[in-house]
C-alpha cells in the first residue's frame, strides 16, 4: 500500500490519534491559537490570489 492510498484511509481510529498528539504537543489553550493563525493565513492566501486575478484585467483595461 502505498502513501497516497494509506492518506485516502483515514479511519476514525487514526483522527483520534493525531488529535491526542496534537494535545500533547501543544496543549489546549495553544490550539484556538494556532487555528486562528491558520484562518488568518488562508484568508490572506485567498485575498492575494483574488488580487492576482483582479491585477491583469486592470492592466488590460489600462492599456486599451
Amino acid at each position: 500500500m502505498n502513501l497516497y492510498n494509506m492518506i485516502l484511509f483515514i479511519g476514525m481510529p487514526q483522527v483520534i490519534i493525531i488529535i491526542v498528539v496534537v494535545l500533547l504537543l501543544f496543549g489546549g489553550r495553544k490550539i484556538p491559537e494556532l487555528m486562528k493563525g491558520l484562518g488568518s493565513g488562508i484568508k490572506e492566501f485567498k485575498n492575494a490570489t483574488k488580487e492576482e486575478e483582479d491585477t491583469p484585467k486592470v492592466e488590460k483595461e489600462k492599456k486599451d
